[in-house]
């Protein structure tokens, strides 16, 4: 059998992320950390693992890259902003999420279909949400001298020169939606620059304005239980009538098109960002890490207990968490391969800093190599399989977990199972006759 030769990782071209150090290293500088350790909280919901707490999101993704935000391609950092109008107007200086008027009459649409769910006929729902979603006035103008409308802000400017207030960036403390209550704005928000926090717009009947209700089993708590203000501000772009050109002191509208300015109302419908583990990352968590506890309805989880579990939700799970466990433990990062048709990829450091150095096929044994494969291939197969990972620049690598041939199924009932399993890797490559040719005339 040839030598392996391991080649160096491809860096990606942009990276944009600083390299922190992967769990549990931080927590064993106690010094450093004054002896603090925190344990952070998932839910099983639908048989996937959700993370919802905002601060449970940025150590278990930005120390060692576990999970994908549900709403982004990768690092959870949704923050509800229409892409183009977020461009548009990258200049002023607010984190509050711009969204379009369309976008925003969806969002009324889902908490009136929410409010009637709860039993509220049409004319209340109908005066809640008017009330709710009325226009805001922006504490930047209260202080100057506001003009008819002093609530709209022209699009990329601002109003009388002050900054937009801030609001919340990102929706990443869990999965909820829903009417928030009409309660006082957060104290401190995340704000850029000094600017103020919005003031309590008003409500005749305060107090009054329901929740959409509560989630339902497994959809989590509300934004106020996850540390989230009450209520969630948005800019959204409307079109202003022509008949007064007077309004907000803007020039009229050129060319027979539409003016638009950016208005400063209640988001009466929240999306939140979740972080979604893998059954192996998850596991990994609690069971190698112990920084994790999962939960199913209200009551967290044992380890055996979560391994029977995965195991009857995934029925290779016991499988792929071996050589999770494996590569996790050697300092690679694995990830799910089902786009290259592999169980797993392996990148150096994570994601955001290589491309997937390896693709990996898990197959389980024993030590006699005896007994059907969990994945048998054909060669056609095989050599498709390779021809993918070397068009995208990884290498096929295959990993035996060889297990003593008697060991029975009600030892590999219990993580403890895998003290007594060997690991043997294989790296596929393609022979190329022509590479042998030059490389013999080269010798």
């Amino acid at each position: 059998m040839a030598e392996a030769v391991f080649r160096a990782p491809k860096r990606r071209r942009r990276v944009c992320e600083t390299y922190e150090s992967p769990l549990p290293i931080p927590f064993a500088q106690a010094s450093g950390l004054k002896g603090e350790f925190r344990m952070c909280r998932a839910e099983m919901i639908s048989n996937s693992v959700v993370v919802r707490r905002a601060e449970d999101i940025e150590q278990l993704y930005g120390q060692g890259y576990f999970g994908k935000g549900i709403l982004s391609r990768s690092r959870p950092s949704f923050t509800g902003s229409d892409p183009r109008l977020a461009a548009k107007c990258r200049d002023l200086k607010t984190d509050m999420p711009i969204i379009t008027s369309e976008k925003y009459k969806c969002r009324v649409a889902w908490a009136a279909q929410l409010l009637r769910r709860q039993g509220r006929d049409e004319q209340d729902v109908c005066r809640l949400l008017e009330d709710f979603t009325r226009p805001l006035e922006c504490p930047a103008a209260a202080g100057a001298e506001a003009g008819p409308h002093p609530e709209r802000v022209s699009p990329c400017k601002g109003t009388a020169g002050s900054e937009m207030p801030s609001g919340r960036k990102g929706e990443s403390d869990g999965a909820g939606h829903g009417l928030q209550p009409g309660s006082e704005p957060p104290s401190q928000p995340a704000a850029v620059g000094d600017a103020a926090p919005l003031p309590p717009a008003s409500c005749p009947e305060r107090g009054v304005l329901p929740t959409a209700g509560d989630p339902p089993p497994g959809d989590g708590a509300c934004g106020a239980e996850l540390g989230q203000p009450q209520q969630e501000y948005v800019l959204v772009e409307e079109v202003v009538c022509d008949g007064d050109p007077s309004e907000s002191g803007d020039s009229p509208a050129q060319d027979g098109e539409p003016r638009k300015q950016l208005v400063c109302r209640r988001n009466p419908y929240r999306i939140f960002e979740c972080l979604q583990l893998s059954l192996e990352e998850a596991f990994f968590l609690v069971y190698a890490l112990g920084c994790l506890s999962i939960y199913y309805e209200k009551e967290p989880l044992p380890i055996v207990k979560l391994w029977q579990a995965f195991s009857a939700v995934q029925p290779t799970f016991r499988t792929t968490y071996l050589a999770y466990h494996y590569f996790r433990s050697k300092g690679w990062v694995p990830k799910v391969g089902l786009k290259y048709g592999t169980d797993l990829l392996l990148y150096r450091k994570g994601p955001p800093f290589y491309h997937a150095s390896y693709s990996v096929i898990v197959e389980l044994t024993d030590d006699r190599f005896e007994g059907a494969s969990r994945r048998p291939f054909t060669w056609r197969a095989l050599a498709a399989l390779s021809r993918v990972s070397t068009n995208v620049s990884k290498e096929l690598l295959l990993c035996y977990l060889i297990k003593p041939s008697t060991m029975t199924d009600d030892e590999m009932a219990s993580p403890e199972c895998m003290k007594r399993i060997q690991v043997q890797e294989v790296i596929l490559s393609r022979w190329v006759s022509s590479r042998e040719r030059s490389d013999q005339e080269e010798l």
